[in-house]
């Protein structure tokens, strides 16, 4: 199994999902999709938090 290939995805993905979320809150006004950051974060740093707290990643 290729896990580079995995965890690129997975940054990718926690990248799309944050950009997601903050252009949601810009155009409904919720501030609570500002929380996209979180995910976006992880995303540029290439760290999950939830693989940290959880430490039930293998990655």
């Amino acid at each position: 199994m290729n896990y580079d290939k995995i965890r690129s995805t997975c940054r990718v993905v926690r990248i799309v999902v944050g950009l997601g979320l903050i252009a949601t809150g810009v155009v409904v006004g919720n501030a609570w999709f500002y929380l996209g950051v979180i995910p976006l974060a992880a995303g540029i740093v290439n760290f999950c938090p939830l693989c940290k707290i959880t430490k039930k990643c293998t990655i």
